[in-house]
């Protein structure tokens, strides 16, 4: 299956603002070095994505989630949230090709919220929009057949990933293959075509302006279904990549504190290391900054301390 789309001014120019802009992050390391920055990234994805179909959790609740402390809440609320995490935690195991996989996805997302999570449905779905039904969806028996042809697509390597990923949400939103998790399904798996190419995917927050933008998000896919192609989905879609990488760009001024500095450092080493060779990773950093750095790891109990003066060895704890 060939998607029909143009490839207009608008989705060059954006095309050629999203590139430049990747290669920046990825030349200032501001994905791959902050874990910090990551996991707060992530907790605005599965925030976002989630309030988009109508979770009531805060941010603040997801967060405290993670670290396993108890939040006060519906019940289906939180076990979105619980469901986010588990596929976010292993979404780079996923093949973006592959369709088990894609249904493997949308059992865990959908776990316990729906009957037949991990399957395609079996009858007819339309989209309600106050009193007027927004779209149909293609007949159940057919879904198989179209998500199969959806899948053949996105192995076509002549396709630019960028443009791929966009048709992919656009379609597979079209065809409704789920009887609910549609919407925050087309987000991940968009996210997951997108990071097989360019990482920083994994931990950008895209779906933060999809959230803030969810009428224009809705009114382009509903003029796309009116107009049989999928052009105007994959600019605005682009447009909030753009966006996105730009809010990232702004942010990355943010000096690093003792702390996350320590925390990158740490991901990358895991056998004893000297002042000399922390010092060597940031080589900006002067002597006192780096044994003040040190001196707050070891009372954090992030690393151990081994000898004494020069002789000082560290290892994480």
């Amino acid at each position: 299956m060939k998607s029909p789309y143009e490839i207009t001014a608008l989705v060059l120019n954006l095309i050629a603002s999203i590139s430049q802009k990747i290669g920046e992050v990825n030349a200032k390391y501001l994905i791959q070095q902050n874990p910090t920055l990551r996991k707060q990234n992530q907790i605005k994805t599965i925030y976002s994505s989630l309030n988009i179909e109508g979770n009531t959790l805060s941010e603040e609740q997801i967060t405290a989630i993670i670290d396993n402390k108890r939040v006060v809440g519906p019940e289906k609320d939180i076990i979105e949230v619980l469901n986010a995490l588990e596929i976010y935690k292993d979404l780079k195991k996923l093949k973006f090709d592959a369709e088990k996989d894609f249904l493997k996805a949308h059992r865990i997302l959908m776990n316990t919220l729906v009957s037949d999570a991990g399957a395609y449905r079996t009858k007819g779905v339309g989209i309600v929009k106050g009193s007027q039904i927004a779209h149909i969806a293609p007949p159940a028996a057919n879904v198989k057949f179209l998500m199969q042809d959806l899948f053949k697509y996105l192995k076509d390597k002549t396709e630019l990933t960028l443009i791929k990923s966009c048709v992919f949400h656009y379609e597979m939103e079209f065809i409704h293959p789920f009887t609910d998790g549609n919407g925050r399904m087309g987000r991940l798996w968009q996210t997951l075509v997108l990071m097989k190419e360019y990482l920083l995917f994994e931990f950008l927050p895209f779906e933060t302006l999809i959230s803030k933008n969810q009428t224009t998000y809705y009114d382009t896919l509903s003029v796309c279904d009116k107009e049989g192609k999928s052009t105007k989905f994959i600019e605005f879609m682009l447009d909030i990549i753009d966006q996105s990488l730009n809010e990232l760009l702004k942010n990355s001024t943010k000096r690093l504190n003792e702390r996350e500095r320590l925390e990158i450092f740490l991901e990358h080493h895991d056998s004893e290391f000297t002042r000399k060779q922390y010092m060597t990773y940031f080589p900006n950093i002067s002597t006192a900054t780096a044994s003040r750095d040190l001196k707050t790891g070891v009372s954090e109990g992030l690393i151990v301390k081994y000898g004494d003066k020069k002789t000082s060895v560290y290892r994480k704890k």
